[in-house]
Parts: structure tokens; C-alpha cells; sequence
């Protein structure tokens, strides 16, 4: 083929394809013309031209080989700039700086270069507009399949999205783009939404790993309402656990006045809750007080009353205690004078009226012990205490909720001791507590409470210690295992540094760990 200024163009596919015979002719043809001043082979093919003697086919990544530099990659430096609408690239051959496809293939992630549609993403006067690419979203997402090469498929060049956040769909398009998942506290559940919406399930499930690494008596509550929209069973029951163990610090949360009415109720309703009547009622009305301020609502008793409806039934109040109706509950003006007065005579009276709220107690949770001798023993000489602490490290297999330790008491006949109780993981104090118990010259194990459960994580280890303080020698045990199956979760249990009285695996005091699971 000539070119316009008359330049032989030689076919380089259809060069590399001619048999060896042809090729050496051609060779010495063009050798001939170079010596009379003929055309020339441009320098790019005859470079290309010099790789048929390798016989050995090689990938892209292997022939343009690139060496990360030890602060970021080309790639990253482009997708921060893309991050940052800062799309312009400056190297008409940009292309060649990325061995694999998902390198290149990131560089268009909210690129404006070869964009064919746009997003107008988020609610009016927050909206972010963003660059697309079709064939890359369609490849990324079904949804967006049928949208642009669907029976419906849309021509639009503009598509408004309101229902979704700038940043939620950023971080959904960074995973279509790059393969890279970029979840943040702030962004997560946003980004759920967008991955539920536009079927994008890898995306959606990593999300859901999130929220369960980060599940907590803070913030249960809204995730549990979150995950009932998202149908996402996993989520929700994870939720439970958490909100049935620790009901008294996830209804004090600030997340629980966030909730919608349908998940209040299946909160008040809830049998196993761990938590007393009393908390149950006071937030209750922290969440009506919320609701009020959702409506635009006066917070007065009557309109908590108003937005509460047939959740206020749901509230056990006859099982309070007396003092905890008394001076909570009855003095609180959402109940009608009836209600107080069949209320009191409930607690009073022989013949019981009928009463519209729920009577029985919940259930709560039934505590599990996990006990780590084969048996106890006691000497003339030990085991004194004296203000020393006794520690002992373990770890657990599944999540699981401390309520508390099981204390061995005097060997000498009855006595009083004072325990404080702590809980660390690393070095930081997650639970403590400190209180009386009394023992009645038994074996037997005798509980310590924390305040509130500690949740305690899967495969770390953590460091239960407690200070005892009195005159008696006790019991102690012997015999100790390093792991221990109770029920579904397996606890293992090392030595610790911080034991000063002699506590270790094999013997020692904290003989039992009380926990929910």
C-alpha cells in the first residue's frame, strides 16, 4: 500500500504471516531498495519485525513489564485524580504505560475520555455529575445491561439518579471499574443500597462483611432496620444477637431514636431482650421524642403517646419493679389515670384486673459458663490474695458476650470478698466492675457481674483479670486446659503477664467465664 506522500506502507500482519522463503525475499527486496534510495520499513514494524525468531508467545504483561514505584502506581495516581474529577490525561499513549486490561480499564473510572453517558447522581441541589462508560457498566451490572442494551434500553445521554449518594455510586463504580472495593464507615450502607439496586452482588456482600465487623451495641439497632430493607437475613441476625445481649446499651444508643416504627415494634416485642422493664419504657420514649420532631410535632405526653400507638402495649410495665413504676413509668404522664391505677392494683391486689399490657416477664438470655479446671483443691498456705491480681488470657472461635466471671470462695467456712473485675484486649479496658460477693465455704463457683456484656470478637486474644481482696485462703483450681468446647464455641486460653498471684493455665483463680453466645 502507498500513502498519500507516496510512502511505501507495508502490511505487518500480512508480513509476519508470509513463509520464511517470502520473508527472505522480501528482505533482500527491501535491503535492494534501501541502497537505491527506495522507501524504507518504518523503525516501529522492524522492531516488532525482529521478535518472529522467539518462538515462545508471550502476554502483554510479560513484553511491556512494569516496575512499581515504592509510593503508588501509575493506576492509583490515575484513579486519585479521577476521584478528584482531575481526569485529564496528559499521555497521548497512555495506553501503553499498563500491562494488564483491569490497569487500563481502571483509568476510565469517572473519565470523561470516551464517556458516552453521564450520571446525575444524588438529591436536587447535592447532585455530582459523573462519566460513564456503557459497554463497561453493562459488563459490570445487569442492570445496567438492560438499561443500555435492553428491549428498554435507554438513549439518554443524561440519567438522573436521585436516590443514591455521589459517594455510594463512586464506590460502585470504582468496583466495576477496578476490581477494588473502597467501604468506609460513613458510606457503607449507601453503598448496600446502590449494590442492591443495580444487582451488583459481590459488591453488596462485602458490604454486609463490613457491617458485621463492625457491629455494635451502637449502632444494632440501625442496622437492623437496614438490613430487614435490604433482605439480608445474615445481617439481621447478627443484629439480634448483638441487641438481645447488650438490650440495655443499644437502647440507650443514639441509633435506636433512629429507627423506623415497624423495627420498634419488633424490638418492644422482642422475648429474649437482656435488659430491665425499666430501660425498655424510657426508650421508648427517647424514640418517641424523636418521632415528634420527625412530624413536626410539640413534644408533649400526649402526642409520645399519639406516635407510640399500640407499641406503647408492647412495653411490660406490670413486670416492672414497684419503685421502678412508682417513680418512672407512673409519674411519666404518657399512661391514662386508669392505666396507673389497674396498674398499681396489679401490684396490690389479690383480684388482678385485666390489664391491655403484656404481664409476663421476658425471658432474656440464659447465661452459659465455660469452665476451664477439671477440678479444685485448697492448702493450709494458699490461696491468699492480698490485693494481688489474677489474670488469665483466652480467645474464642465465635462472637460472643462476657457477662461476666465465675470466682472460687473460702476453703474456711463462710466469708465476704471484694472482686474487682476487669476486661482488656490489648491493653485497652473494655469492662470493669467492682463488687461484694459472699461465699458459703463451698467449691462451688460464685458469680461476678460486669455492668454491661463485653462483646468479645472471634481470634484475639484478650485478658480477664480480678483483684480480690479478703482474709480467708479459698479454693483454687488444678488441672487446667488450654481449650475448651462449651456448647458452639471453642475457648482457648493462655498465660498472662499481668497475673501476680499465680493464676495461669493449669491453676489458679477465674475458673469460669460467664458469657451469652
Amino acid at each position: 500500500m502507498v500513502d498519500a506522500k507516496g510512502r511505501n506502507m507495508k502490511c505487518l500482519t500480512f508480513f509476519l504471516m508470509l513463509p520464511e522463503s517470502v520473508k527472505s525475499k522480501s528482505s533482500k527486496s527491501s535491503k535492494k531498495g534501501n541502497a537505491s534510495g527506495s522507501s524504507k520499513l518504518p523503525p516501529v514494524c522492524y522492531e516488532i519485525i525482529t521478535l518472529r525468531g522467539k518462538k515462545k508467545k508471550k502476554m502483554a504483561a510479560d513484553i511491556f513489564s512494569t516496575k512499581k514505584p515504592a509510593s503508588s502506581t501509575p493506576v492509583q495516581q490515575y484513579q486519585q485524580q479521577n476521584l478528584n474529577n482531575n481526569n485529564t490525561i496528559q499521555n497521548c499513549n497512555w495506553q501503553g504505560l499498563y500491562s494488564t486490561i483491569r490497569e487500563r480499564n481502571s483509568v476510565m473510572f469517572n473519565n470523561e475520555l470516551m464517556a458516552d453517558v453521564h450520571f446525575v447522581v444524588g438529591q436536587t441541589g447535592r447532585t455530582q455529575r459523573l462519566p460513564g462508560h456503557r459497554y463497561v457498566l453493562a459488563v459490570g451490572s445487569s442492570v445496567f445491561h438492560a438499561m443500555f442494551y435492553g428491549e428498554l434500553a435507554e438513549n439518554q445521554d443524561e440519567i438522573h439518579i436521585p436516590d443514591v449518594e455521589p459517594a455510594a455510586f463512586l464506590a460502585m463504580l470504582k468496583y466495576i471499574y477496578c476490581d477494588e472495593i473502597d467501604l468506609s464507615a460513613d458510606t457503607v450502607l449507601a453503598t448496600l443500597y446502590a449494590a442492591k439496586k443495580y444487582i451488583v452482588p459481590h459488591l453488596a456482600r462485602a458490604c454486609v462483611n463490613f457491617l458485621e465487623t463492625s457491629l455494635s451495641a451502637k449502632n444494632a439497632c440501625v442496622l437492623l432496620s437496614q438490613s430487614c430493607l435490604f433482605e439480608e437475613p445474615e445481617l439481621t441476625q447478627r443484629c439480634w444477637e448483638v441487641i438481645d445481649a447488650q438490650a440495655e446499651l443499644a437502647l440507650r444508643s443514639e441509633g435506636f431514636c433512629d429507627i423506623d416504627a415497624q423495627t420498634l415494634e419488633s424490638i418492644l416485642q422482642r422475648e429474649t431482650l437482656n435488659a430491665k422493664e425499666i430501660v425498655v419504657f424510657e426508650a421508648a420514649l427517647s424514640w418517641a421524642e424523636a418521632e415528634c420532631q420527625r412530624q413536626e410535632l410539640t413534644s408533649s405526653t400526649d402526642n409520645k403517646r399519639k406516635v407510640l400507638g399500640k407499641a406503647m402495649y408492647l412495653i411490660r410495665i406490670p413486670t416492672m419493679a414497684l419503685d421502678d413504676f412508682a417513680n418512672g413509668a407512673a409519674q411519666s404522664g404518657v399512661l391514662t389515670l386508669n392505666e396507673t391505677n389497674d396498674i398499681f392494683l396489679w401490684y396490690t391486689a389479690a383480684k388482678k384486673p385485666e390489664l391491655q399490657f403484656v404481664s409476663q416477664p421476658r425471658k432474656g438470655l440464659t447465661p452459659q459458663r465455660c469452665h476451664r479446671f477439671q477440678s479444685c483443691a485448697y492448702r493450709s498456705n494458699q490461696w491468699r490474695y492480698r490485693g494481688r491480681c489474677d489474670s488469665i488470657q483466652f480467645a474464642v472461635d465465635k462472637r460472643v458476650f462476657i457477662a461476666g466471671f465465675g470466682l472460687y470462695g473460702s476453703s474456711c467456712g463462710s466469708a465476704e470478698y471484694s472482686a474487682k473485675i476487669e476486661l482488656k484486649r490489648q491493653g485497652v479496658l473494655l469492662g470493669q466492675n467492682l463488687s461484694k460477693y459472699f461465699s458459703d465455704g463451698s467449691s462451688n463457683t460464685f458469680p461476678v457481674w460486669f455492668e454491661y456484656p463485653v462483646q468479645i470478637e472471634p481470634d484475639t486474644f484478650y485478658t480477664a483479670s480480678v483483684v480480690l481482696d479478703g482474709n480467708e485462703l479459698s479454693y483454687f483450681g488444678q488441672e487446667g486446659m488450654t481449650e475448651v468446647q462449651c456448647g458452639k464455641v471453642t475457648f482457648q486460653f493462655q498465660c498472662s503477664s499481668d497475673s501476680t498471684n499465680g493464676t495461669g493455665v493449669q491453676g489458679g483463680q477465674i475458673p469460669e467465664l460467664i458469657f451469652y453466645a
